[in-house]
């Protein structure tokens, strides 16, 4: 009998923490940030929230595209970092939940105009700048001049030495599209990609891979955004990092309710945490550079000064609607990519 009754309560303790292994988190994050600020945040959210969250880190163009594909059941609750233009796509879609943030009278007028043109379903929650970045050891190495515009990377003493996000998967590189049609205007821009096209040694899916792979010297110049470049030079790469000198765009890195989540109290508690300043001073803690939201919040030191750079007046607006976003990136592959 002694036998039995401890059988029984080892198959029931078996059985208890059997189903609580296969139990589903209490929240599924997509993440579009560096996957160092992934994982801090993952592990300062549930030490704050007691939550059980399970994290996975995208390019932004991927997870606009895995939350279309499950409109009708989502797996996601919420969309984490990535450009914002992409975030208001997926609004447009009506692919996301609005949600009024707890702190939202602390965001800056950025993030305050963001959030009014996303109609309350997109919260800003950082910025960075648009720019490329050149290994100084391999420059040297091959005698190449240093470049200092955008139209710079389109000489021929470049050829094979430039890479690039692509613009269908990279939220990165979708801004730089973007970003060059507001510069030049549009068939001018294009232009400018078929130059740059003879250039590009690959295109990649992440928009963070080109100036790492700079930093590796696997290439000479990686076009991504700033703040990309200033973490990896602070953590030693011989990296020299340029602001264009006609000027830039720039990302709001945003965060959404996906419409439908499983569990919109907990996606609601996550939204208000990556808005208050300890969620966001995990970038700081986790050496990323990106310029916060919230005005509460602690600039990072290693920050590039924005106010500094020439910035193009970006249109969120315009280039967060889905039609343009398609209307380009069809023309990107056709005119630019086609021709590889």
């Amino acid at each position: 009998m002694r036998l039995i009754t401890a059988l029984g309560v080892s198959l029931a303790l078996w059985l208890g923490s059997a189903i609580t292994s296969t139990a589903a988190p209490s929240l599924t994050v997509l993440c579009g940030v560096d996957e160092a600020w992934c994982s801090a945040m993952e592990k300062a959210f549930e030490a704050t929230s007691g939550l059980d969250i399970s994290m996975s880190r995208k390019s932004t163009g991927d997870i606009l595209n895995q939350i279309r594909a499950e409109k009708s059941a989502p797996t996601v609750d919420v969309w984490w970092g990535g450009t914002g233009d992409t975030h208001l796509q997926g609004g447009s879609e009506d692919l996301l939940q609005p949600y009024q943030p707890a702190h939202k009278r602390d965001l800056l007028p950025w993030a305050q105009n963001f959030f009014s043109i996303s109609g309350g379903r997109s919260a800003g929650i950082y910025a960075g700048a648009l720019g490329f970045a050149y290994n100084s050891n391999l420059l040297r190495k091959l005698k190449l001049p240093a470049p200092t515009c955008w139209r710079d990377l389109t000489d021929p003493v470049y050829r094979g030495h430039v890479r690039s996000g692509n613009p269908n998967s990279s939220g990165t590189a979708f801004t730089m599209l973007a970003t060059l049609v507001q510069l030049f205007g549009e068939d001018e821009a294009f232009r400018f990609m078929a130059k740059l096209n003879q250039n590009i040694d690959q295109y990649t899916s992440a928009g963070s891979a080109p100036v790492k792979a700079a930093a590796r010297g696997e290439t000479l110049i990686g076009i991504s955004f700033m703040h990309d470049s200033v973490t990896l030079k602070l953590a030693g790469a011989p990296l020299v990092i340029v602001a264009p000198c006609e000027g830039t765009g720039y990302e709001i890195g945003a965060v959404s309710i996906i419409k439908g989540s499983r569990n919109p109290e907990n996606a609601k508690l996550f939204v208000d945490f990556a808005l208050s300043p300890e969620g966001q001073g995990t970038g700081a803690a986790s050496g990323q550079s990106q310029v916060p939201s919230n005005a509460l919040t602690a600039l990072p030191l290693s920050a590039p000064d924005i106010s500094l750079i020439k910035m193009v007046d970006y249109d969120f607006a315009t280039f967060g609607l889905p039609g343009e976003r398609s209307r380009l990136l069809e023309k990107f592959d056709t005119s630019i990519v086609a021709t590889n």
